[in-house]
């Protein structure tokens, strides 16, 4: 009978785990249908923001300049980190956190050797992860940890402004951005890719029929002062995109995560309540083989 008590304990444990993965699948179902409305309003707008700021830097003359497309010698870098807040998500945050390890080995391993690479950590699972890792001897921006709290393109901008002044004071010759691609619920994928300077298009031979060839633009009234507005407008822009991909990825992570654990779950309580069965009609069995017993040894007596 004790056998039966652990098992019927366990049955219990595992109805009551099932319960709180369904209670947080629901929760980043609901999240992610919001968080996916706005990446997905969003994405074409900044994309087509982006290929029009890639194609003016492209096409700029030497009467006009922005310092945000001035390729530099790598001296001084950063990476900026995107993560969630929370786990249960999956290998999401450690996909990301790959993604940005590889740039940090490969692409910056010499700035960090030299001891100029910044690491700006976005949500808690990055920075706990650097701070506590072999790359804490780089130096954690940790300014930004908490940004999740609130994605308003204001409260986001702050953050895109401070690495572009940085990178325009010359703190920064190349910074690079690793975050989660939101593509549906079940897919996310990490990726690691150029802030700053903004990567520039070069028309080849044979380019004609392309859509990413150069552009020429009409600018009114004059080319400086609007693209002195449009610029920085436009790569923070991009960087709000950066952010709000990670924050629907980790709701879909979740959603997918909590669902196979749900799954997983269910098949557990089939396994157990198969062993309870097994355990209980072997106790009965033994009670009545007990029983029969004493009364055959009553009716010999």
């Amino acid at each position: 009978m004790a056998n039966l008590k652990e098992v019927r304990d366990r049955i219990q444990s595992v109805i009551n785990t099932q319960q709180i993965t369904k209670a947080m699948k629901m929760v980043s179902a609901s999240k992610l249908r919001k968080a996916q409305d706005a990446i997905v309003q969003m994405r074409p707008y900044a994309d087509k923001l982006n290929e029009m700021l890639r194609n003016i830097l492209s096409n700029l003359e030497g009467d006009v300049d922005t310092s945000f497309g001035e390729e530099r010698p790598i001296q001084r870098a950063a990476i900026v980190v995107i993560t969630s807040n929370r786990g249960l998500c999956g290998a999401f945050n450690a996909n990301v956190i790959k993604e940005a390890v590889n740039v940090i080995d490969t692409k910056y391993a010499e700035v960090r050797n030299a001891g100029y690479l910044d690491i700006i950590p976005i949500g808690k699972k990055g920075f706990e992860f650097f701070s506590k890792s072999e790359y804490k001897d780089c130096r954690i921006v940790d300014d930004y940890v908490e940004l999740f709290e609130n994605l308003s393109y204001d409260n986001v901008a702050v953050v895109s402004k401070r690495i572009m002044s940085c990178f325009s004071r010359g703190l920064y010759d190349n910074v690079t951005v690793a975050y989660g691609r939101f593509k549906n619920a079940a897919v996310q994928t990490p990726i690691a890719e150029q802030f700053l300077p903004v990567a520039k298009i070069e028309k080849t031979e044979g380019e004609e029929g392309n859509g990413n060839m150069k552009a020429d633009y009409i600018f009114e009234p004059d080319k400086k002062g609007l693209l002195d507005h449009l610029v920085p407008s436009i790569i923070q822009t991009q960087f709000q995109k950066f952010v709000l991909d990670t924050h629907a990825s980790e709701h879909g992570a979740r959603m997918t995560a909590m669902d196979a654990a749900t799954e997983n779950a269910q098949e557990l309580l089939k396994e157990l309540r198969l062993s309870y069965n097994k355990a209980r009609q072997e106790a009965i069995t033994n009670e009545i083989l007990e029983i029969v017993s004493g009364a055959a040894a009553l009716a010999s007596g």
